[in-house]
């Protein structure tokens, strides 16, 4: 059997010191343990929120950037012609009620026909074919001013020289022949895209007739003048 455990004051105080020092450690473990807990949760709390984020971002980046604009900044041309880019867009990508028109306009550093050079061959290396259609351009115009085609978009590319007239200054009086500003300021040319969808472009299909020959005859009496017509006949 074992000894007695011999008594006195001198055991009780160490029993005690021992179980606080006991208590102390797994307290101080327990502690430990929320912590590392928190630090997980919080962990795993930001991991969720930057997968969530990163489509999300994305997802809203794509449905508002036109895919047509991406596919402008693809083109294949040297930066001295796209100097300065300004974009516009209109109407409904799902042409609910007016289809989407895109437009670019775009500054270049050397004269209409280098840069026309060049944007043809970019269009023409991405895909696009030139369209020779009537009312390219509706009316003559400055410069060049050609029709291209790729899958269900139309495209129109209008270049020309800058326009040169100098803005009016406040108070003066508007000359009757706006006088030419220094050749500095005329150098260059400018780019006009617009981008269609084929089905929304007016010269993609035959245009509306009201010829009688192919609508044929109308159905309903022609009204004369007279508010109540001819007197109808009584019988004899």
């Amino acid at each position: 059997m074992p000894a007695p455990r011999p008594a006195g004051p001198g055991v009780d105080e160490t029993d005690a010191e021992a179980g606080g020092l006991r208590g102390a450690r797994s307290e101080l473990r327990r502690q430990m343990r929320e912590r590392r807990r928190l630090r997980m949760g919080v962990l795993a709390l930001v991991s969720l929120l930057l997968l969530g984020a990163v489509p999300l971002y994305f997802g809203m980046r794509t449905l508002s950037r036109d895919p047509v604009f991406d596919t402008l900044d693809a083109l294949d041309v040297p930066a001295w012609a796209e100097k300065k880019t300004v974009d516009n867009v209109s109407g409904s990508r799902w042409c609910l009620q007016d289809c989407r028109l895109r437009e670019r306009a775009v500054e270049s550093e050397q004269g209409w026909e280098q840069t026309v050079a060049v944007y043809e061959q970019a269009l023409a290396k991405d895909g696009w074919r030139r369209w020779s259609v009537e009312r390219c351009p509706e009316e003559k115009v400055e410069g060049s001013y050609t029709c291209w085609r790729r899958d269900e978009l139309t495209l129109d590319l209008w270049v020309r020289d800058p326009a040169c007239t100098p803005p009016p200054i406040d108070g003066a009086p508007a000359p009757s022949a706006p006088a030419a500003p220094a050749a500095a300021t005329c150098t260059g040319s400018l780019v006009s895209v617009k981008v269609r969808n084929a089905i929304d472009d007016e010269r993609t299909g035959p245009t509306p007739t009201t010829d009688p020959s192919l609508t044929g005859e109308d159905p309903f009496p022609t009204l004369t003048d007279d508010p109540l017509g001819e007197a109808t006949p009584s019988p004899s």
